[in-house]
């Protein structure tokens, strides 16, 4: 597989799990990879639209889908996802980011 050419972070302004948390890891994996972020806010009319059809095809989906959702971008179009939000407290969302950056799979990327 070839390196990832972005990272996308689909999020709600609102959501704790999403910023500041999940938005400064995400952050901190563009630099770990040296590839630029996006950011699809759920509420924005226009990225929106991007946001809820990148859940759909490649993410956990449902009627409410929860946020964040993170996903690695490969420039043959491959879409990845790889990480959830958890609807429990920030600090679950905080220990699985911490578990993302310490798994294999994500020292494999780098």
């Amino acid at each position: 597989m070839s390196k990832p050419s972005r990272i996308s972070i689909v999020l709600a302004t609102w959501c704790p799990h999403c910023v500041p948390l999940s938005l400064e890891m995400t952050k901190r994996m563009s630099s770990d990879l040296n590839i630029p972020y996006r950011v699809l806010d759920i509420d924005d009319k226009e990225n929106g639209k991007i946001a809820d059809d990148m859940v759909r095809q490649c993410g956990d989906n449902s009627v409410d889908y929860l946020v964040p959702q993170v996903f690695l971008e490969y420039p043959e179009g491959k879409v990845q996802h790889i990480f959830t939000g958890f609807s429990e407290n920030t600090e679950i969302t905080g220990r699985h980011w911490e578990d993302m950056f310490s798994s294999s799979f994500y020292k494999g990327l780098s």
